[in-house]
This record gives structure tokens, C-alpha cells and sequence, in this order.
């Protein structure tokens, strides 16, 4: 059975399986690898493991080597070739004239292709660019539209909660993110207050919103006409972090009781609206 790993070539992307062959290799160790743009330096994320010969894709490559000192200096110096390739790329495209928002150069390691991410509101017609750039670089060179997210996740940033955007350190996919989210967590409407560097919606939206719709499940919503022990008032709010709920009494003073509690007296206001034995019938008395 082939030995394999994955491999990630950039933080916060898919990684790919790779055959280990009479390697010796391990999480977090640097290797050079096959692409689909080229041999490039990428990451080992899992730990060697044997997989039956029917589970090997027919596409399985397999690792070229560990990672050198000669290749750790060759992809850093790479890193200075991407910046002067994106200054090269500014100056193509206002001669050009194509409206076109370049974003980030990313260089195999063997320095043969340059891939230049950029994004635009359509389609761009960047063949005659194509070919300057390929004169100006001595490289092959591939243009890539992105949309605002993965445009987000190329440049990386801090989100407004302080920590580095989640697309650009850990998330591999972006999952559909709904207004519903932010409604069920209570959160405010604002666009500004729940929308990301993308300009979309947080992909944050969707860690906890499983745990609010669990938590809500059976609940009433606010404005409901609670009975607690206290007396009756109008439901006002529902903090589920906290497990607990804010009920405003008819005398205008504010009580808090637990979402245990907040599910027993609905239940309890249920039943007395049902009537007898739940059939739906007022009781004669």
C-alpha cells in the first residue's frame, strides 16, 4: 500500500494528497512538490499513513524531495521577484489600459511561471498583457481573476474582532454565510457591523449559529407575554451565552430568569391557551 501526506502550498488552502515514495517526512516539514503551476515549496500537513491500493487517486504524484536550504533561499528570493513582477504588471496595465485590480504575484519555485492575481468587475481581455509581461519577466505568466473573498484571503488583514482575517489563516472554503445567521444571534443589522474586508457578509456568522438555533429551539421570541415568578411581563431579550432571558413586568421593573425556566413558563402558557387536556377546547370553568 502507497505511504501518503498532505500537502498545503500556501496558509489556509486545500491541501493536496501527495505519495511519499522512501521518504522520510513529517507534519510540518518543508517539501518540494508538483503543482499545477510547477514544482513548488509547500507545507506537510498530516503524519505518513498507508491507503488501500483502491483509494489511490489516479492522479497521485508523488514528492520530489525535502526541502533544501538551497530551496528555502531560492523561494525567498522568489519573494522579491513577485514584488518587482506586480510593478511591472502596474505599469503593463495602465499602458494598456485595462480595468483590471492587481492583487498579489505568487512565482514557482523553479522561477519559471509567474501567476498574477488581479480582480475586475467582468471579463478582461488580457492576452496582449499576457505577453508583454512574459517579455518583461522572462517567465511564463498566468493572469487568475478572483471574486472579493478570495481577493480578501490574498491580502490578508485584521477583522474587527483584532485577530487576522479567518480566510486568510486558517479557513480552506468559504461557506455560504446568510442574513438568517446574524438575525438568530441577535446581532445588529448594520452592514457595517457584520460585514468582513470582503465587503460580504462574516464568514464568523456561521461558528456559532448552530448553537443559537439549538438553544432557541422551543423559545418564544421577544415581544411574547411571559408569566414568571414575579408576575407577568413581555419577553425582551434572549442572551444564550449567558442562559438566560430579560422579561419586562407590567409594573415597568426588568427581571432576568433562565432559559430553563423561560422554557417551562411557555410550555406552561401553551398548555393554559390548549385548554383542557390539549384539545384545543376552553375549558367550561
Amino acid at each position: 500500500m502507497p505511504k501518503v501526506v498532505r500537502v498545503s502550498f500556501r496558509p489556509a488552502t486545500r491541501p493536496y494528497l501527495f505519495e511519499v515514495g522512501e521518504l522520510e517526512v513529517g507534519r510540518g516539514d518543508r517539501v518540494v512538490a508538483p503543482s499545477t503551476h510547477g514544482l513548488e515549496l509547500g507545507m506537510v500537513m498530516t503524519d505518513p499513513q498507508e491507503i488501500p491500493e483502491r483509494e489511490v487517486p489516479s492522479d497521485l504524484k508523488r514528492i520530489v524531495r525535502k526541502a533544501t536550504e538551497g530551496d528555502l533561499r531560492r523561494a525567498e528570493e522568489n519573494r522579491a521577484r513577485e514584488a518587482d513582477a506586480l510593478i511591472a504588471a502596474a505599469e503593463k496595465v495602465a499602458e494598456h489600459e485595462l480595468p483590471m485590480k492587481l492583487i498579489k504575484a505568487e512565482c514557482t519555485l523553479d522561477g519559471r511561471k509567474m501567476v498574477i492575481h488581479f480582480a475586475a468587475e467582468g471579463r478582461v481581455d488580457f492576452r496582449a498583457l499576457v505577453r508583454d509581461l512574459a517579455r518583461a519577466l522572462h517567465c511564463r505568466v498566468e493572469l487568475h481573476q478572483v471574486g472579493v473573498r478570495d481577493e480578501a484571503k490574498l491580502r490578508g488583514g485584521v477583522g474587527p474582532c483584532g485577530r487576522e482575517l479567518c480566510c486568510a489563516t486558517f479557513l480552506t472554503n468559504f461557506n455560504p454565510v446568510g442574513i438568517k445567521m446574524a438575525k438568530e444571534q441577535d446581532l445588529s443589522l448594520n452592514p457595517q457591523k457584520i460585514s468582513g474586508a470582503c465587503g460580504r457578509l462574516m464568514c464568523c456568522l456561521a461558528y456559532e449559529y448552530d448553537l443559537y438555533r439549538e438553544q432557541k429551539r422551543g423559545l418564544p421570541k421577544p415581544g411574547t407575554r411571559i408569566t414568571t415568578p414575579e408576575g407577568e411581563g413581555k419577553l425582551i431579550e434572549i442572551n444564550v451565552i449567558r442562559g438566560c432571558a430579560t422579561v419586562a413586568l407590567e409594573e415597568g421593573r426588568k427581571v432576568e430568569i433562565t432559559l430553563e425556566e423561560l422554557a417551562r413558563a411557555h410550555a406552561e402558557c401553551k398548555g393554559c391557551r390548549r385548554g383542557d387536556g390539549g384539545s384545543g377546547k376552553k375549558s367550561d370553568s
